[in-house]
């Protein structure tokens, strides 16, 4: 399994995946943002490209980023999303934290991103991230973090975050997750440096969304 940084904005490239096996496939053919992906090259499993799509069949995950308008230090993860058959992997904050340790060496301050349900929230909390507080005006719950450590988070405010989601309509799946969560603490961040490795290789591993939108299950 490979992680890897395939450009930055506002000069990215363009990725053609399947719509049928991911959310969001259309967001990532837009040149004007950057783009990572975890991709399995060796995997029999991979779907193979049909005659009428011709898709990247060795993509796992992608996320799409771009720089803030008004503010060059900071860096928004825009579009995060997994291959159906391999949600529940933890790809995504993996992917997540390997942008953000080579948005460091980039140049960038701080990263951001938006999120629109429970699970994103969790996912980018794993990710070093913590709710500022602050929502968007489509309510998606702003979290950021810089792009040297984990933002400093606390149970309290995690949790106030938490509680955003438990006013809205929701899933079954969301109902018991957030049931789960209740009076828990923030998930340990994952570390994008030991995660992706200085050459960009992650050792798989099993476990079990973003920006303007996410990806869930990932």
């Amino acid at each position: 399994m490979e992680f890897a940084l395939l450009g930055w904005p506002p000069d990215g490239p363009t990725l053609r995946l399947d719509y049928r096996r991911f959310a969001y496939a259309g967001k990532f053919v837009m040149s004007n943002t950057g783009k990572a992906v975890v991709s399995d090259r060796g995997d029999p499993t991979a779907p193979v490209p049909s005659e009428e799509y011709e898709a990247d069949a060795a993509v796992l995950a992608a996320v799409a980023f771009s720089e803030d308008r008004t503010d060059e230090g900071v860096l928004w993860l825009r579009y995060v999303t997994v291959r159906d058959d391999r949600k529940g992997e933890n790809l995504g904050p993996k992917l997540c934290a390997f942008v953000v340790a080579r948005a460091a060496g980039r140049g960038y301050d701080r990263l951001r991103i938006a999120v629109n349900n429970p699970f994103a929230y969790e996912a980018l909390h794993e990710a070093g991230f913590a709710w500022t507080g602050e929502t968007t005006g489509i309510a998606e719950l702003v979290l950021e973090r810089p792009a040297d450590a984990p933002a400093d988070r606390s149970g309290e405010r995690y949790r106030r975050g938490l509680d955003e989601f438990r006013r809205r309509d929701l899933s079954d799946a969301e109902v018991a997750f957030l049931a789960d969560r209740r009076d828990a603490d923030p998930p340990e961040p994952l570390d994008g440096r030991s995660a992706g490795g200085a050459d960009g290789r992650c050792p798989s591993g099993r476990r079990g969304t973003l920006g303007d939108d996410a990806d869930a299950g990932y």
